[in-house]
Order: structure tokens, then C-alpha cells, then sequence
């Protein structure tokens, strides 16, 4: 591959090789800068419908135009092979640096913060890594962490609906040259993962417990002489938190008992939270006494049909008595009917109410109209809205990554969280309206003074903002 010329790329020297294919330095001859060029594995390849696959999941992952993940520039092909055009990022991955030892908690805590604003920005876009490791998180020399291969474990994969550890790219191939990384990413893998279940963004919690724990020891959270071994381990074993140096705040030891519970209902449900805690402890809050990790919630068994039934029974004698009430804007009685409707998601748009981007229907004060987000065909989860006495909904533009949804109590605007920030969006289309910031927005409630009541994070207060937008402040 070296001096060779793929599209405008002159291809310099190979600077990489993984179970994700060859990783070559090249020139881009147009914009005059250095790039990196991912030869995929031919295996690969010759799967038609995975390489449509990958396509689709790259121009996806092209989309996290963000600080702290490396991106994606292109794709080309050279001579019917596939290559990936990155952006090359210089300076040693962390797996060379914690090979030097253990790294100083506040250094680990530095590091471990810009890892964690990457997966919360790729997981508000609805992309897992699934393949979180030291060999992915490089470390440039100015301290700017950028993590690699960010969804390219989803986008290799042979089976989209399957994790079995077979299909896991950087499984690929058995030469004795790649039982390292094969190792490796067993040492990475969630339970669930490592079981061959279906995952989430979870999983990437569980992997950064991994690697936050490996930084301050310098030595793996589960281990083992062989593959066998090292999935045993993370099945069936606790990490060794005494091998934490005695300077680790207990709020971090907590920290990793959270990200690293092996039943995925008790670990840490966003990486967010993560976020937060860390950047609290790097200004010197160690736990103690009642700076705590929040509790997960308790296990609760499915939800029965009846009670789904139920709550939505109650939801329309909510809105009918609003609508009864003195004062209420009712012009004629006769417009009071009962509505029996049944409310289906949009043709390949399924109903989006994972934990990334919880979107439950929400009927509007007036009785009149349902919200709910759900993913259309593109992979964006989007709000739609629609009246209850239409067959149609429709999706109301600028609100990718919607979550959360409440109404305004005139029926006409929607607020929802998104990126980041509280956001409100007249149901006629108009573009959203950002009113304040809100980094992990857990749910609202829209009062007649205009005031917006929202929890901004799992734990801690409430806070309270003019619809109209400018700073919250607690209740």
C-alpha cells in the first residue's frame, strides 16, 4: 500500500493494524492535510449486505462532529476494496500509556472525563461504540483525548441484531498474531455482550468502568491466560476494587462499583451522570458524606397490559376534566366526545422509548392531540404529532434526539429535551426554540404562569425556567 494513490490520497506508510483492518497515513492531495486510511478486512467485503450496511452506518457516524471523537471523512473504494478515510490522530493510545504504569488519579480523572462527554455525545445521537479500550482512546500532546472506531463494531457486524462474540470485528480471523486483541476486547465486553445478547448504551458503561479502573491500577478488571478465562472473568467475577490506589475518592470507588455491575438493570444508566461526577471530583469532591453516587432504581417486573390500559384510561379522564372545568377554553359542549383511537408508529419509524431517547405518548391538555418520538428511516429519532381524530402522525423537524416530551397548557407547543438542552417546538412546524441548558433532562411540566418545572439530572433538585428561555435556577 505504501506510495500508493487511492482517489486524491497518496498513502505515505502503514502506521496500524487491527481486527478492524490495516491503518495507513496518507496525504490528502485536495485540502492539503495528513489523514488516516482504514483498509477494511476482506471478509468483510464480500458480504454485500453488510457492506450496505456499513454504508449506511458510516454516513451515521460521520454525523458526530465532536471535540473529543475521532471522525469520519469519507469512504473509498480501492480496486473493490473499501476503505475508510479518517482523521489522524497523533500521540500514543492509552493502552501504551498504562503500560507504563498507573496513572495518577487526577490525570485518570482528566482523561476518564473527556472519554465520558464522547459516549454521551454519541449516545444522544443514538450510536453505541461497543468496543470501548485503551487501543480506542488516544491521547494527543496537547491532553485532547480522542476515541476511535466510534460505532464501527455495529457497523462490521455480520448480524445487526445479533452480539455473539463471532460477529464482533475485532473477533476476525484466528492467526496467532490476533489472539492479542482477540483477548483483549474480550477483557472489554459487558456481561450481556460477552453472553451474546442484545446491548446497549450500557455496555459502553461497562467498558468505561473497565478502562477508568485499568488507568488507575494498570492492570485489567477482569483478566485471564485465555479468552475462556477472561470471559469467565467478567462473567463470574468481581474486580479487585483493594487494587485501587488509597487515594481514590470514594465517590470514584463508587463510581466503578456502579459502571461495572454485572446486572445491567443495576449499573449506571447514563454516562452523563459519569460526566458529572467526575468533573465534581476533579474540583475536589471526594464523597464524603453525602456526595454519593445515585442509586439505581430497583428491578421491577415488565409492566402488565392492564396497567398501560389503565394509565391511559386515567389520561383521558385527565384531559376531559381539564377540559370540563370552570374557565376551561371549551366554545361548545357538543365538541366533547368520546375518541376511541389506536395509536400505531409511523410506517418504518418504530416507537423510540429505549432509555437513550425515552419518548412516551403524551396526550395534550386539550384532549386534542398525541406526541411521541419515534426513529424514522434515516436512524434519527424525531417528535411527531397527531391529532387523535387523524390516521396520520407527522414529524416535526429540528428535534432529533427528542426525549422526554410534555405539552404547553394551551395544547400548542411541546417542550422535550435534546442535545444537551430544554427545547420547545410549536406543533405547527416552526423550528425549535432552545430555552435553557439542560444536559441530561429527565422530564418537564409546563404551569399556566409560563413556568417550566424540569428535573435537569437523575438526582439533585429541580429546577425552574420562564417558557420564554434564560437561566434556571432551583426550586
Amino acid at each position: 500500500m505504501e506510495n500508493k494513490r487511492i482517489a486524491h490520497y497518496d498513502v505515505i506508510e502503514k502506521i496500524g493494524a487491527g481486527g478492524m483492518g490495516e491503518v495507513y497515513r496518507a496525504r490528502d492531495s485536495k485540502l492539503g492535510r495528513d489523514v488516516a486510511l482504514k483498509l477494511l478486512p476482506d471478509a468483510f467485503v464480500a458480504d454485500a449486505d453488510r457492506l450496505g450496511r456499513f454504508e449506511r452506518e458510516a454516513r451515521l457516524l460521520a454525523s458526530l462532529n465532536h471535540p473529543n471523537i475521532a471522525a469520519i471523512y469519507g469512504i473509498e473504494n480501492d480496486n473493490g476494496k473499501q476503505v475508510l478515510v479518517l482523521e489522524l490522530v497523533e500521540g500514543d493510545d492509552l493502552s501504551i500509556l498504562v503500560e507504563r504504569g498507573p496513572l495518577p488519579v487526577d490525570e485518570a480523572l482528566a482523561i476518564a472525563y473527556q472519554v465520558a462527554v464522547a459516549l454521551e455525545a454519541a449516545h444522544e445521537q443514538g450510536v453505541i461504540h461497543r468496543d470501548l479500550k485503551p487501543a480506542n482512546v488516544k491521547v494527543t500532546p496537547d491532553g485532547t483525548v480522542k476515541v476511535l472506531d466510534f460505532g464501527l463494531a455495529k457497523a462490521l457486524d455480520s448480524d445487526p441484531g445479533d452480539s455473539n462474540l463471532s460477529h464482533s470485528p475485532t473477533l476476525l480471523g484466528s492467526s496467532p498474531t490476533q489472539q492479542g486483541m482477540i483477548l483483549g476486547t474480550a477483557a472489554y465486553m459487558s456481561p450481556e455482550q460477552a453472553r451474546g445478547k442484545s446491548v446497549d448504551k450500557r455496555a459502553d458503561i461497562f467498558a468505561f468502568g473497565c478502562v477508568l479502573f485499568e488507568m488507575l491500577t494498570g492492570g485489567r478488571a477482569f483478566g485471564g491466560d485465555t479468552i475462556s478465562d477472561t470471559l469467565a472473568s467478567v462473567l463470574a467475577r468481581d474486580p479487585d476494587l483493594d487494587a485501587l490506589p488509597d487515594s481514590t475518592p470514594r465517590m470514584l470507588r463508587r463510581l466503578l462499583e456502579r459502571c461495572l455491575d454485572k446486572e445491567v438493570s443495576r449499573r449506571l444508566r447514563d454516562i452523563g451522570e459519569a460526566r458529572i461526577l467526575i468533573d465534581r471530583m476533579k474540583s475536589g469532591e471526594t464523597g464524603d458524606p453525602e456526595t454519593t453516587v445515585p442509586e439505581a432504581p430497583p428491578q421491577r417486573r415488565g409492566t402488565p397490559l392492564i396497567a398501560w390500559i389503565v394509565a391511559g384510561v386515567f389520561a383521558v379522564v385527565a384531559a376531559l376534566s381539564w377540559m370540563l372545568k370552570p374557565g376551561a377554553d371549551v366554545a361548545e359542549p357538543e365538541s366533547l366526545r368520546l375518541i376511541r383511537t389506536e395509536i400505531s408508529a409511523p410506517p418504518d419509524a418504530p416507537f423510540e422509548l429505549s432509555s437513550l431517547h425515552p419518548g412516551p405518548a403524551t396526550i395534550s391538555p386539550d384532549g386534542r392531540h398525541v406526541t411521541f418520538a419515534a426513529r424514522g428511516e434515516d436512524g434519527r429519532d424525531l417528535l411527531w404529532v397527531r391529532s387523535l381524530t387523524d390516521d396520520a402522525a407527522r414529524p416535526l423537524s429540528g428535534t432529533d434526539g427528542a426525549g422526554y416530551p410534555f405539552w404547553s397548557p394551551e395544547s400548542k407547543t411541546i417542550g422535550f429535551f435534546a442535545q444537551g438542552n430544554l427545547k420547545k417546538v410549536d406543533i405547527t412546524g416552526a423550528p425549535p426554540f432552545t430555552i435553557c441548558t439542560a444536559r441530561v433532562g429527565k422530564g418537564g411540566s409546563w404551569n399556566s404562569d409560563n413556568l417550566i418545572v424540569f428535573a435537569p439530572t437523575f438526582y439533585g433538585p429541580i429546577h425552574r425556567v420562564s417558557a420564554a428561555g434564560g437561566q434556571s435556577d432551583t426550586v
